[in-house]
C-alpha cells in the first residue's frame, strides 16, 4: 500500500520476471553441470558406488537423469562405466598371476570369533559408562534436571549390558554360519563334547544369551521410564541407585552362566590350528599309541606330547618342513624351520615353501561309524575336508596295547582308512622296530599291502628317518599338484573349489 505505482509496475513488469527466470536457469543448469562432472570424474576412478549415485540422484530435484535400481542411463555416465569396467578387465586378464597381497585362504575363522569378557568386567564396564553421564547444568528445575540425569543413567547402564550380549550372539552366528568344513565338524565335536559335560549345545547357550538380552532391555526400559516420570529430584537420584543395582543382579542371574559357558567353548574353539588350504599337508594316522607324534617331533617343527599310553594326541597339532623345489616342481631337499640345518651355498632352487605335517589323535576299529567318539570323528574331519596325504603308523611291536591297538586291530584298521580314501597319496610306516615284531605280523601286512614298499623306522636308532623325508617330500609334491590343478581349475571358472572336489 506504502508503494508507488511507479514501483509496482517496475517490480511486476514482464522483463524483469524474465530477467529473473534466467538467472535461475543458469545457476540450476551450472549446479547441474558441476554435479555430472563430478560423477563422471568419481566413476571414473572407480571409488564412487553406483548405488549411492542412484540414491542422490533419484532423491534430488533436478531429475533430469533417468534412472533405475540397476543402472544409470544417461550416455556420458554409460560411456564412463563402460571405459571402466572395459580398463579393469584389461588390468585383470593380464595379471592373472597371484598378487602378493592377495588374501591366502585359511581354515582361522574360529580364532575370530568375537571376544568374550567375563561377566565381572561387563558389570564393571557399566558402572563405569553410568559414572561419565552428568546433570545437564543448562536446566533450572531440579526436578526436570534429576528426571533428565537418571533416565540417561539407566538408559547408558542398558545399553552397557545389552549390547556385548547383541555383539556375542550375531557374532557368533555370522562366524559359524561361514565357516570351513573342516572348522564346522570341529565345532561340533567340541560343542557335542561339552553336551556330554553339562547337557548344553551351542545354539542352546546362545538362545539363553539372548534371552537374558531381552529380559534385560524389558528391565532397564521400565527403570528408565520411571525416572523420567520421578514426582521429585530426590526420587530421580534414589531410582538411579536401586535400577541400576536391579539390572546388575538381574544380568548375574540371567546372562552370567551363560556367558561363562560361551568363554570355556570359546578356549577350545581358539585351540583349532589354522590350516593353510592352498599348502601342501601330509597327516598322520593310526591306531593310538603306535608313535605318531614322536615322527611328527623327528620331521617338523611341531612339538606334540609324547607318553606311553593310549590317546596321548587329544587334538590336531600341527607342524611345519621347509621344502624347496625345483623349477619341474620336484622337492629337492627339506629343512624344519627355526633349526640348525642349513643348505649347501652351491645348491640353487626355484623357490621354498613351508609345507604342513599334521598329527592326529588315535583311531580305533568300529564295526560302526557313528560310534566313534570326538577325538577319532576330528581325525576323519581332517582327511576328508583338507587337501593332506597319509602317513599310516603301525607298531607292530605288541607294546601299543592288546585292548585298542593289537597287530589285528591295526591290520584291519589299516583296511578300512585306506578303502575310505584310495586315492590319495599314501606311505606305509612300520615304527618302533628297534623293539622288535611279533612273529607273523611282518607277512600279514606284506599280504594287504601286496607288493606296495613301506618304511620301517625307529625314531630312537635313527633308522630309516632320511628315507621317510625322501618319501613325505615326495607326497608333498603330489599334492602340490593337484593344489595348482585346483587354483588353475578356479581361475578359470572363477568359482570357489574345496578340498573335497578332487
Amino acid at each position: 500500500q506504502h508503494c508507488s505505482r511507479e514501483t509496482k509496475r517496475d517490480i511486476m513488469s514482464p522483463m524483469k520476471q524474465r530477467s529473473t527466470l534466467s538467472s535461475t536457469k543458469v545457476i540450476l543448469i551450472s549446479i547441474m553441470m558441476c554435479i555430472q562432472a563430478t560423477c563422471i570424474k568419481a566413476i571414473q576412478r572407480n571409488t564412487f558406488r553406483r548405488s549411492a549415485f542412484v540414491t542422490t540422484v533419484t532423491s534430488s530435484p533436478l531429475k533430469r537423469y533417468e534412472t533405475s535400481k540397476r543402472a544409470i542411463y544417461h550416455p556420458l555416465l554409460l560411456q564412463a562405466t563402460t571405459r571402466s569396467s572395459s580398463t579393469t578387465t584389461t588390468t585383470t586378464t593380464q595379471n592373472n598371476a597371484p598378487s602378493p597381497n592377495k588374501k591366502t585362504p585359511t581354515t582361522g575363522r574360529l580364532r575370530r570369533l568375537p571376544v568374550v569378557k567375563a561377566p565381572a568386567e561387563l558389570i564393571d564396564k557399566a558402572r563405569k559408562t553410568a559414572k561419565y553421564v552428568k546433570a545437564d547444568k543448562a536446566i533450572k528445575n531440579a526436578k526436570k534436571r534429576a528426571q533428565k540425569e537418571g533416565a540417561e543413567t539407566m538408559d547408558a547402564i542398558t545399553k552397557a549390558l545389552c549390547v556385548p550380549l547383541r555383539d556375542i550372539v550375531n557374532g557368533y552366528k555370522y562366524e559359524m554360519k561361514h565357516l570351513h568344513p573342516f572348522e564346522k565338524v570341529v565345532a561340533d565335536l567340541t560343542a557335542r563334547a561339552r553336551q556330554k559335560k553339562d547337557g548344553l549345545t551351542l545354539m542352546d547357550v546362545l538362545n539363553e544369551i539372548h534371552e537374558a538380552r531381552k529380559e534385560i532391555l524389558l528391565a532397564g526400559k521400565d527403570w528408565t521410564a520411571a525416572a523420567k516420570n520421578a514426582d521429585s529430584a530426590r526420587e530421580a537420584s534414589e531410582l538411579i541407585l536401586e535400577g541400576s543395582e536391579r539390572l546388575y543382579d538381574l544380568f548375574n542371574d540371567l546372562a552370567a552362566s551363560p556367558v561363562t559357558n560361551i568363554i570355556q567353548l570359546q578356549k577350545s574353539l581358539r585351540t583349532t590350528p589354522a590350516v593353510r588350504l592352498d599348502t601342501p599337508a601330509v597327516v598322520l594316522v593310526g591306531a593310538p599309541n603306535v608313535g605318531k607324534s614322536s615322527i611328527v617331533r623327528a620331521i617338523s617343527s611341531a612339538t606334540p606330547e609324547v607318553n606311553n599310553y593310549p590317546f596321548t594326541t587329544r587334538g590336531m597339532t600341527l607342524g611345519h618342513v621347509e621344502v624347496f623345489w625345483n623349477e619341474d616342481v620336484r622337492a629337492t631337499t627339506s629343512i624344519i624351520p627355526d633349526s640348525d640345518l642349513s643348505l649347501e651355498p652351491t645348491q640353487s632352487y626355484a623357490f621354498s615353501q613351508l609345507c604342513q605335517i599334521m598329527d592326529s589323535p588315535g583311531l580305533l576299529v568300529r564295526t560302526e561309524e557313528g560310534d566313534r567318539n570326538e577325538m577319532e570323528s576330528l581325525t576323519l574331519a581332517a582327511m576328508q575336508h583338507l587337501p593332506t596325504a597319509v602317513m599310516y603308523v603301525l607298531d607292530l611291536s605288541g607294546e601299543a596295547g592288546d585292548k585298542c591297538s593289537s597287530v589285528a586291530d591295526q591290520l584291519q584298521l589299516r583296511k578300512d582308512v585306506r578303502a575310505r580314501f584310495p586315492r590319495r597319496p599314501w606311505i606305509d610306516v612300520v615304527s618302533k622296530i628297534d623293539l622288535g615284531l611279533v612273529p607273523g605280523a611282518k607277512e600279514q601286512l606284506e599280504d594287504i599291502l601286496d607288493g606296495t614298499p613301506y618304511i620301517e623306522l625307529s625314531i630312537q636308532e635313527n633308522v630309516g628317518v632320511d628315507e621317510l623325508k625322501v618319501e613325505v617330500m615326495r607326497m608333498l609334491g603330489e599334492v602340490r599338484v593337484v593344489l595348482d590343478a585346483m587354483a588353475a581349475v578356479d581361475e578359470r571358472s572363477a568359482r570357489p573349489v574345496s578340498s573335497t572336489d578332487k
